[in-house]
């Protein structure tokens, strides 16, 4: 909880701890200078501090890791109180939509999205969002399938309560627990299919910073062995986001089960 709520501050508070304009804030007599005392992280091709890059590159990286979730988790969890709930010729269009998406390795069904779509963020967002919805779908479903017969979904539709109401009053906040859980597991997953299409050249465009990107820019330009840390903070920045939602998605995990004994 603590990693992850400090890379979201550092986020939230780049902007007002250091400004940066990505036209302007360039020092070609500073190019690639090693970490010191005025360039903490050091400096890339550009003379632009890295410190500086990261923190902006963080803000677009956890940009599009939180709208792509939003998005699979609402089109995920909504197709899945329906397959769940109405069964039937409902289910099955949605069951293969779900094994469709799910027989493509995620990354390459980014890759294709983004390629047909042309390279921006928007068209990240929207293609590590699709790849997001069979597994919101799966756990949506499984929740309402053990769910839709429990005695308190029997006693309000024997009272007449309508599916839409039994549906969105009753079975979805009975779900919400393990679907947290797993938007927090994926902004991890997100956040690295993210980074993959950025390294590719298929996410943020320059000048925009972005994790993925910064570090194709410093292997594309032949830094990543005679400066070092043109990579290395970038991809320290991606493992420690990861590493943080995958600890809060496993914290919460523990604090939600309802199987947890504590005294």
């Amino acid at each position: 909880m603590g990693l992850a709520s400090t890379i979201l501050l550092i986020a939230l508070l780049a902007p007002v701890l250091n400004p940066y304009e990505p036209y302007t804030d360039r020092n070609y007599a500073a190019r690639l200078q090693p970490p010191s005392l005025e360039h903490w992280f050091g400096t890339d091709g550009l003379g632009r501090d890295i410190l500086d890059l990261v923190w902006y590159g963080l803000r677009t990286s956890l940009l599009i890791s939180l709208v792509a979730v939003g998005l699979g988790l609402m089109l995920g969890v909504l197709l899945g109180l329906v397959a769940g709930y109405f069964r039937g010729w409902l289910e099955t269009p949605i069951g293969w939509l779900t094994d469709i998406l799910l027989a493509f390795p995620t990354i390459l069904l980014a890759i294709a999205i983004v390629t047909v779509t042309g390279p921006s963020i928007p068209s990240v967002m929207i293609a590590v969002g699709i790849v997001q919805i069979p597994i919101f779908i799966r756990l949506t479903r499984s929740m309402v399938l053990s769910l839709r017969e429990q005695e308190f979904v029997e006693t309000v539709r024997a009272f007449g309560a309508t599916p839409g109401r039994i549906i969105f009053y009753h079975i979805l906040p009975a779900s919400l627990a393990p679907l947290i859980v797993q938007a927090t597991l994926s902004l991890g997953t997100a956040t690295l299919e993210a980074a993959g299409l950025g390294f590719l050249g298929l996410g943020a465009q320059p000048p925009t910073p972005e994790l993925g990107t910064m570090l194709s820019d410093a292997f594309k330009g032949g830094y990543a062995l005679s400066s070092p840390w043109t990579m290395l903070f970038p991809g320290l920045l991606i493992t420690l986001t990861v590493l943080a939602f995958n600890l809060l998605g496993d914290g919460l995990r523990d604090a939600l089960d309802p199987r947890e004994f504590r005294i």
